[in-house]
C-alpha cells in the first residue's frame, strides 16, 4: 500500500468551466461580503460625489473587495486550481462564539475578564491547543489590553465586572 494519494479523476460539482474551484467559491464568497458591506452601509452619509462622512470607509472598502473578489473568481474561471476541500467549522464556529462573547460580555464583566474569556474560547477552535501555552498568551494578551485602551488610547473602558465595583 502506497501513502500516496491518488491522482484519479475528482468528483466535483462545479461546472467544466471552472477550472479552479477553490479560486472561484472564494472569489463569490469575497463579493457576497462586499455586497452586504454596500447593502448595510447604504444609509450612511457621505460618498457622494466629494462628500465624506460615516460612509466612506465602509464603501469604499467593500468596493475594493469587490474588485478583489472578482479578480479571485476570474482566476479560478482562467487558472488550473485547487479543487474545494472539505470544509472544518470548528475554527469559524469558536472565532464566531468568542467575537459574540466578546460582544455581550465586554459591558456586564469589564474588559479583563472579556479578554481573557473570549482569547480561551477562540483557542477552542482548534484540537492543537497547549492550554499551558495558551493561558499564558492569554494573560499577556489581557495584561496589553488592559494597559493600552484605558491609558494609551484613553478610551474609558470599564476593567473589573460591575459587581466588583460598586
Amino acid at each position: 500500500m502506497s501513502d500516496t494519494p491518488s491522482h484519479g479523476p475528482v468528483k466535483s460539482i462545479m461546472p467544466k468551466w471552472v477550472r479552479g474551484p477553490q479560486d472561484f467559491v472564494g472569489g463569490v464568497a469575497l463579493i457576497a461580503i462586499a455586497l452586504f458591506a454596500l447593502w448595510a452601509s447604504s444609509d450612511l452619509q457621505g460618498m457622494r460625489g466629494f462628500s465624506f462622512g460615516a460612509g466612506t470607509a465602509p464603501r469604499m472598502f467593500a468596493y475594493l473587495l469587490l474588485g478583489l473578489g472578482v479578480a479571485v473568481m476570474v482566476v479560478g474561471l482562467v487558472t488550473e486550481g485547487v479543487h474545494l476541500a472539505k470544509y472544518h467549522w470548528r475554527g469559524p464556529l469558536f472565532v464566531s462564539l468568542a467575537i459574540l462573547s466578546f460582544a455581550l460580555m465586554i459591558r456586564p464583566m469589564g474588559l479583563i475578564v472579556t479578554a481573557f474569556s473570549s482569547f480561551l474560547i477562540a483557542a477552542l477552535g482548534t484540537p492543537e491547543t497547549k492550554w499551558t501555552e495558551t493561558i499564558i498568551v492569554a494573560v499577556c494578551l489581557t495584561a496589553f489590553c488592559s494597559l493600552l485602551f484605558p491609558y494609551a488610547l484613553g478610551l474609558p473602558l470599564q476593567m473589573l465586572p460591575k459587581f466588583m465595583i460598586r
